[in-house]
């Protein structure tokens, strides 16, 4: 599936592929793809494939995650038609394009801001002083992806803090870093404003694809970061 970073080629020995290292990272990218952008017919028929079933209900034998699974899964089989395409477009623009008070913005940068300059409202976002597109968090995430020699491809116009990018840079580090440095990663740039995103999604939605990713992203998360503090 189509990411949405460009991945220079990395020899052998500086990749940490193991079995486990792989399957990891292809949630990540996973994960990363559906955030990206909408669903279309290219994606639709890589997600409905016999691989792709036989993914799913590898993925829906962990009890935390099958209820979430089974929800896109149903989603995803009932696309038969332009016009349902069309519908969650919809839904994928309202929720992460138009920048509303009804979206979930998902840039890190909206929740990881200086907690000092704005407060958290009822809804899971932030009030008051709103962060700047490629500010603080941004310009930290192009960094590491600089020192990675990733970067953000240029079919995709969105800030380096965007919920896509993160996802596909643990991907990367899945191949390529020890646990401690994904670890401290994941920890810091990621599930410290995901479950506050999950949260504005499901309360968002008005359909169930993308609430249910929200939360199967996020429960696939905190089930990595249990297996990576365990193995450290």
């Amino acid at each position: 599936m189509e990411n949405s970073m460009s991945n220079p080629a990395i020899s052998e020995d500086e990749m940490n592929n193991t079995d486990m290292n792989k399957a990891r990272a292809m949630i990540y990218r996973l994960l990363s793809s559906l955030f990206a952008k909408e669903i279309d017919h290219q994606l639709l028929h890589e997600l409905t494939s016999e691989q792709a079933k036989a993914f799913w209900t590898q993925l829906a034998s962990e009890p935390s995650f099958k209820r979430d699974v089974d929800a896109m899964v149903t989603v995803l089989e009932s696309l038969s038609s332009d016009k349902a395409l069309l519908e969650l477009a919809a839904d994928y623009c309202g929720l992460f394009l138009v920048g509303t008070k009804h979206s979930a913005s998902p840039y890190a940068s909206l929740y990881l801001q200086d907690e000092s300059k704005s407060a958290p409202d009822t809804e899971g976002t932030k009030s008051g002083d709103q962060p700047l597109l490629f500010g603080e968090q941004h310009q930290m995430m192009v960094q590491f992806l600089k020192q990675s020699q990733l970067q953000v491809q240029t079919s995709f116009p969105e800030p380096a803090d965007h919920l896509a990018v993160i996802l596909a840079y643990v991907e990367h580090l899945c191949l390529s870093a020890g646990n401690e440095e994904q670890l401290s990663f994941i920890e810091s740039y990621l599930n410290s404003w995901l479950g506050q995103f999950a949260a504005k999604v499901t309360l968002c939605d008005s359909g169930d694809f993308y609430c249910a990713l929200a939360r199967l992203t996020q429960s696939w998360v905190n089930s990595d970061l249990t297996g990576l503090r365990e193995e450290s």
